[in-house]
């Protein structure tokens, strides 16, 4: 299906329960995961695609993309291979979409954990970046768990929680969010220290 800019609400339920595939390869320095694909990221199989969602412009405004990126209509291949070429991957705690994170059992994102330390050995970036508290308090069974490096690790990794950059979330801005994500970059040594 070729990738366009706007889907009905019927549209974007047929694609439910589609699973969305990771962008990595074997040099990730810095791995962002996501609660799990919404309908328009599965509907465009591009990481944080809704419109609206401050993802992409958050990573141009902290400097650790170099180009505008625009998935809403579906991620370019020059677009993967800049995110790629930059040390930057994206994965998921839970594989399926669904319309809203809260849809997913604690089971589910318990079960995502499990995945995400075992992708993490697999891949081996230096810093994992958890986008979202609640999501990951879940996941680790860590309910004090508060943004910012943790103390544990995830296989060698270092472990952030950072902000989800869902327009759902209205705490924080682009700007926040960008300074939120520098912090991971800086010690993936995306940016510089």
């Amino acid at each position: 299906m070729p990738a366009r800019r706007s889907f009905t609400p019927a549209e974007l339920e047929t694609f439910r329960d589609t699973v969305v595939p990771d962008l990595v390869d074997d040099d990730v320095r810095l791995l962002f995961v996501g609660i799990n694909p919404g309908l328009w990221t599965a509907a465009t199989q591009t990481h944080f695609a809704r419109p609206g969602n401050r993802f992409y412009p958050a990573l141009l405004t902290a400097g650790i993309i170099e180009r505008r990126v625009d998935p809403a209509a579906g991620m370019t291949s020059e677009d993967r291979s800049h995110l790629l070429g930059r040390g930057i991957g994206i994965t998921n705690l839970a594989p399926r979409a669904t319309a809203r994170a809260d849809e997913l059992t604690r089971e589910e994102l318990r079960a995502g954990g499990e995945q995400l330390v075992a992708l993490v050995a697999r891949v081996r970036p230096r810093v994992v970046a958890v986008a979202g508290v609640t999501a990951y308090r879940t996941a680790f069974a860590e309910p004090r768990a508060r943004t910012g490096l943790q103390e544990r690790r995830l296989a060698d990794a270092a472990l952030w929680v950072v902000p989800n950059p869902s327009g759902l979330n209205a705490h924080d801005t682009v700007a926040t969010l960008a300074e939120a994500y520098a912090g991971p970059a800086r010690a993936a040594g995306v940016l510089p220290a």
